[in-house]
Formats: C-alpha cells, structure tokens, sequence
C-alpha cells in the first residue's frame, strides 16, 4: 500500500506539471480528484502499519498535497474555477 501511495503521488506531481502547459490547464479537472484519492491512500498507508518504514506513505501524502494545492492554484489563476 505505501508503494501504490508513492506511485500515485508521483503521478499526481506528473499531472500536476502538465497541467501548467498552458491550454491544458484543464486537465487539472482530473488531477485535483486523482490526487486526493492519492493522499487518502498514502493516509491509510501511513496510519495502517506501526513498526515498518513510513517513507514512501510520507512522500505520496506530500507529493498528492503540493499536487492538489497547486493544481487548485492554477485552476483559479487560469479561470477554470469561477
């Protein structure tokens, strides 16, 4: 679970960025849900197991929030949310 948290987290950062491209600030539509979906499951992973290493649940809940945040950013800055 901490792997899949880290792998989405990743993929969070990666939509993120090509949600800067600009006229494809929309894709951040999907990436915002994505994202929180992403940080719930790193959550959950970093929650759920008491003893072993928690690096990767911490990564994916801190690449999921910069994702979101600044997706979110860029939605209000580019008009997406009205």
């Amino acid at each position: 679970m901490k792997t899949a948290s880290l792998v989405m987290g990743i993929l969070a950062i990666f939509g993120m960025l090509f949600g800067f491209i600009p006229c494809l600030g929309a894709f951040n539509w999907i990436n915002i849900p994505f994202s929180m979906i992403g940080l719930v499951i790193s959550i959950v992973a970093y929650v759920q197991e008491d003893n072993l290493p928690k690096g990767n649940a911490i990564a994916g809940i801190a690449m999921c929030g910069v994702a979101a945040f600044f997706g979110f950013i860029r939605l209000i800055l580019g008009g997406g949310i009205l």
